[in-house]
């Protein structure tokens, strides 16, 4: 009962802010309009390639396929979860929470629980929309294969929790929106740009085996590219002498690494909270 009280609370402020509406509205916009994907062509070489011939809408692939592209466009709602922090400071919006009896711990937990809401519903909503596609193009409707490789979809709950909780951490680290989606952006690339240093001084396996242990990276494992399951990239690969992956399923460990690194960023931000005088 109290977390419903406290997504109440959240979901009330979230309604009265324009932007957040707008914002998610155009998030879940994109997520729905997965299906134009199935308008790509293009040439490579002797290769005719299009996505839909491809079987990108069959499943079971079609929840590898969705989920990844869902969680590129994940900074939409980073957005949201962001600027939902900076508001509380901009509003006062915080502090009168506070002298109205709400400690530190259930504001930071109504905030966990407003990004937990924001990740499952985003992935009731791909799950709704991959079905939908699925059903329509898969040349493949038995039961058992439609409910296989649902893991994709736990992998993208879980990826967007993490990813949420990062935002919420910089919101409140930073307090101004604009300038903690920055602080995020500006981590991103430089666990971007020291991940490819060290392949290129090392190797790419001495640089996985540390940055598999940092957040972007961990995330980024959770749902690995599924272009390469494609027979048109298989079939250039092999023309090319390149070997694929093999294994795209989504591994316990990595969602063991993304869970700890959301615990840390919830901690953080509630210890920022407590010991910050507001």
């Amino acid at each position: 009962m109290n977390m419903l009280r406290l997504l109440n609370i959240e979901f009330h402020k979230l309604k009265n802010n324009r932007a957040s509406r707008v914002l998610s509205i155009i998030y879940f916009g994109l997520l729905a309009s997965i299906a134009l994907i199935a308008a790509i062509k293009f040439d490579i070489g002797p290769i005719k390639f299009h996505l839909a011939q491809e079987g990108i809408f069959n499943f079971p692939y079609i929840w590898h396929f969705n989920t990844f592209i869902a969680a590129l466009l994940k900074f939409f709602l980073l957005l949201v979860i962001v600027s939902m922090m900076a508001n509380e400071y901009s509003y006062k919006t915080l502090k009168q929470n506070l002298i109205d009896g709400l400690s530190k711990k259930e504001f930071i937990l109504s905030k966990f629980y407003t990004t937990i809401a924001f990740s499952a519903i985003s992935t009731i909503f791909v799950l709704i929309v991959s079905l939908i596609l699925g059903l329509i193009y898969s040349d493949f409707t038995e039961i058992s294969i439609i409910f296989s490789g649902l893991e994709y979809l736990f992998g993208y709950f879980i990826k967007l929790v993490g990813f949420f909780s990062m935002g919420l951490f910089f919101g409140i680290l930073i307090k101004r929106s604009a300038f903690a989606v920055a602080g995020v952006i500006v981590y991103f690339f430089v666990e971007f740009f020291s991940y490819w240093y060290f392949v290129d001084k090392f190797s790419q396996a001495f640089a996985d085996s540390i940055y598999q242990f940092l957040p972007f990276k961990s995330m980024w494992n959770l749902i690995h590219e599924p272009f390469t399951r494609l027979n048109a990239v298989k079939s250039f690969a092999k023309q090319i002498g390149e070997q694929v992956a093999t294994d795209y399923s989504v591994k316990l460990f990595d969602v063991s690494i993304v869970l700890i690194w959301t615990a840390i960023f919830i901690y953080l931000s509630y210890y920022l909270l407590k010991k910050r005088d507001l």
